[in-house]
């Protein structure tokens, strides 16, 4: 939002390691600071005093597929009722509000048409839209519903549909991030990298082959499964299993390797190549799909199981960095959150966060 020209006034959050990391991250001093939102009185919002808008996600647990899908019945659901609470007393001109594709369709639409009707009777109008992290400068399909709210008091203008794939604009916005952590952090150094790319595939470098990997590897043999040539024989149709080694890479007309992917599909796998994506959660799984991403990573979550595989056709985890990377977050972020959690946080900390570019990409039109 700071690098669109707003300033922010003040921040809620419940987690400890998450507002250790954000006033590491930015400069919050002045700022009003909220933890647990229910416990925070009328009164106290009050003396916030004026604000434009209010920007926030109610968790998307309660909304997710990947949860129960409880909606409103779940505690963590019913946050969105106090966004609407603190609203009605700040009457900002616009709401900015952040959650999963599965909220439009959650209980048959009824979920999402509360939110609506909730909206509308505290004076605001809305427009909602689907957008990609991918198609805004980063390697990570996500995809998420924002909804912007307009006052009936304040002006009116059209937010989306907005533009993506563009990748001047992507470029552009990166550097715009960029460049408000370099100014904003003095302790920082300028000739320090903070993004190693914003090429669209960014996969390559952002993913730093050689650095801060984990090495493991899962079988110390060559497994082959089977071949994808018509003829079912030839090296350039060999696919090999993911729990072991490559074999020995040779020239076969640039096709390269491929490792067999478990994935719930007519043929029972996909092939990943070097540099793809991987999502390692429940591997085992009889259901799953869409578990191999081509030069990019599918959605993170707070475990961030992904992995891609790497020069020497091995699949490793991400790194914590690389999973900030993949939402937008400079180095620099990184560094400076890194230095008050632990992985395991950082991880959690990635796969909760909203993908920083897209945040822009809007918030350049509020």
């Amino acid at each position: 939002m700071e690098a669109a020209g707003h300033k922010c006034v003040g921040f809620v959050e419940i987690d400890k390691y998450a507002r250790a990391s954000y006033s590491a991250i930015h400069d919050t001093e002045g700022e009003f600071e909220g933890h647990d939102i229910t416990n925070i009185s009328d009164n106290v919002i009050r003396s916030i005093g004026s604000v434009d808008i209010i920007t926030g996600g109610f968790p998307c647990q309660a909304f997710s597929i990947a949860g129960k899908r409880r909606g409103f019945e779940d505690t963590r659901g019913t946050l969105f009722f106090e966004i609407m609470r603190w609203a009605t007393i700040l009457e900002p001109e616009i709401l900015f509000l952040e959650n999963v594709p599965g909220l439009l369709n959650h209980d048959e639409g009824i979920t999402f048409e509360t939110i609506l009707r909730k909206m509308d009777e505290a004076g605001y109008d809305a427009e909602w839209d689907c957008l990609n992290a991918c198609q805004f400068g980063v390697p990570q399909s996500r995809e998420r519903i924002f909804i912007i709210g307009h006052s009936r008091k304040g002006s009116r203008r059209k937010i989306f549909p907005i533009e993506s794939g563009n990748e001047q604009a992507n470029y552009e916005r990166l550097k715009k991030i960029n460049n408000l952590f370099v100014s904003s952090k003095t302790s920082f150094s300028n000739e320090k990298e903070v993004f190693s790319s914003v090429s669209k595939q960014a996969c390559i470098p952002i993913l730093s082959p050689g650095r801060e990997q984990n090495k493991r590897v899962y079988d110390p043999k060559v497994i082959l499964e089977g071949n994808v040539n018509p003829s079912g024989s030839g090296m350039n149709g060999n696919v090999f299993s993911e729990e072991g080694l490559s074999p020995t890479l040779t020239t076969n007309k640039g096709e390269g390797l491929k490792i067999k992917i478990r994935e719930a599909t007519k043929k029972g796998y996909a092939e990943a190549s070097k540099f793809d994506g991987v999502n390692l959660s429940m591997p085992e799984s009889e259901t799953r799909r869409g578990r191999v991403g081509k030069q990019i990573a599918s959605t993170l979550d707070t475990g961030c199981q992904q992995g891609v595989v790497n020069e020497e056709m091995r699949i490793r985890k991400l790194t914590p960095r690389e999973c900030w990377r993949l939402q937008g977050f400079p180095d620099l972020a990184f560094d400076a959150a890194a230095e008050v959690n632990s992985n395991s946080q950082l991880y959690k900390q990635a796969g909760n966060s909203v993908a920083v570019p897209v945040i822009l990409a809007i918030a350049e039109r509020l």
